[in-house]
């Protein structure tokens, strides 16, 4: 009996633990999370609340222009409990990004905080075409095409709020020489100066894309592009689709080139026909085109293939940290080792020029013709005869370019003037990813990517 008694007696203590537990089991987790959260709620600088990303542990805050960061007290709401550090009303020097670690019990996170005054100058631009804003420097440079009259220019400015300048936007304004334009709030004063220049010869040379400005581009492999053309070009100039779309003259470029590397898809601003349209007229009238990595696909949209004939083989990989492969990857333009597309690239053999080193990292973006299996091509005949260009290179391994048209030309008459090039293998990469945070090592052969893109350019300029 006291056996059995001492049993009934532990019996209903275990079945009050079971059904408690069972009970509370979908409310345990999130009870326990609340009780450990170590997120940071609120973080504001003088009334100005910060942009919290929970996933980077992250915090951005802009302050208006003239705002000094060297000794600010944030405020801080963390969860009960909790605590900070620097703690909520501490004087802080935001010069560089400050680390606050948010502790709760045992648990803790790094937050990275970064506060900056914003910039008085938003954008710069004369004819549609958006100037370089160096907010370091103090200086705003923009070349225009060849023959633009500098002395009766109208420049439209956006400030940020509170700030005033003088010249005013949409002011005339002389920039045969460079102008100096003073921008002021209540705070601070600084003085840009502005040139304004116009190629006396060369080739006048838009890089078109997405963005609003060359410096709103944000793909790094069109950023290391643009770069690059500017440095070379002095007639280059930047123009976006909403350019275009707004009926911005093309008259004086020479060649659009447009580099896109962003997705796999073309947006949307680029394909309407509002701005197709504009581009098709521009072409009609004698303009090229040079197309590379997904822009390739564009002969389609602008009508240079037949419909449906426009890369058939689209794709690449976009995990940031990319990836490394052991060995060279190059072109193959058996055939047509002296046209002048190809002319002073480094090569191997006879005919065969690597483009990206190996155990670089890369992404692979690619938008060429795959010949043999797909679009009922079979081979090179096959292809020009469908689409009425002249495919010029293939992967390195394919001496007879019936594999792949990684490179191309429309038309494809001996005798015709030329309109596209396009260039569409992954080996034409301009940036290097990282890995795991370790940087790429670096390409041997970028000069071969420079040259050829420069030739290609000079091309449709001359012919």
């Amino acid at each position: 009996m006291k056996k059995i008694s001492n049993t009934l007696q532990v019996l209903p203590l275990w079945m009050m633990l079971f059904i408690t537990l069972f009970a509370c089991d979908t409310r345990h987790e999130d009870d326990f999370m609340t009780r450990v959260s170590v997120h940071i709620n609120a973080f504001s600088v003088t009334g100005v609340s910060g942009k919290i990303d929970n996933e980077a542990d992250k915090i951005d805050i802009t302050l208006p222009y003239g705002s000094k960061v060297t000794a600010l007290s944030p405020q801080i709401a963390i969860p009960e409990g909790a605590s900070v550090s620097p703690a909520s009303g501490s004087i802080v020097n935001f010069t560089q990004a400050v680390k606050f670690r948010v502790k709760n019990g045992n648990i803790y996170k790094d937050y990275e905080v970064s506060v900056k005054a914003q910039n008085p100058i938003i954008s710069f631009k004369i004819n549609g075409l958006y100037a370089t804003v160096n907010q370091i420097n103090k200086t705003i440079s923009l070349i225009v095409p060849e023959g633009t009259d500098l002395t009766t220019l109208q420049p439209v400015i956006e400030t940020a709020p509170g700030v005033s300048i003088t010249p005013s936007s949409g002011d005339t304004i002389d920039f045969t020489n460079p102008v100096q334009f003073t921008v002021s709030n209540a705070n601070l004063t600084e003085v840009y100066t502005a040139k304004v220049s116009a190629p006396v010869n060369g080739p006048s040379i838009a890089f078109i894309g997405t963005a609003s400005s060359r410096n709103s581009l944000t793909n790094p492999d069109e950023i290391a592009a643009s770069d690059w053309l500017f440095s070379k070009y002095s007639g280059a100039v930047y123009l976006s689709f909403a350019d275009v779309a707004a009926g911005v003259s093309l008259n004086t470029i020479d060649v659009l080139w447009w580099h896109y590397d962003s997705t796999t898809a073309l947006p949307s601003e680029a394909v309407t026909p509002n701005v197709t349209g504009k581009i098709k007229t521009y072409l009609n009238s004698g303009g090229n085109i040079l197309l590379t990595s997904f822009a390739s696909q564009y002969v389609d949209a602008l009508g240079i293939v037949p419909a449906g004939k426009g890369p058939n083989n689209v794709f690449g990989d976009f995990i940031p940290n990319g990836f490394a492969d052991g060995s060279d990857w190059g072109i193959s333009f058996i055939g047509n080792e002296n046209h002048p597309v190809f002319a002073g690239l480094q090569t191997y053999e006879t005919g065969k020029a690597n483009l990206l080193k190996k155990n670089t990292f890369r992404l692979n973006h690619t938008a060429w013709w795959f010949l043999p299996d797909w679009g009922g091509y079979t081979n090179g005949v096959g292809w020009r005869s469908q689409t009425g260009g002249n495919n010029l290179a293939s992967e390195a391994w394919d001496n007879a370019l019936d594999g792949r048209v990684a490179i191309a030309e429309f038309p494809g008459g001996a005798t015709s003037n030329k309109t596209c090039i396009v260039i569409s293998m992954g080996a034409y990469d301009w940036y290097n990813e990282t890995s795991n945070g370790n940087p790429s090592p670096p390409n041997d052969f970028i000069d071969n990517i420079r040259t050829l893109t420069s030739n290609s350019l000079n091309y449709l300029t001359t012919h």
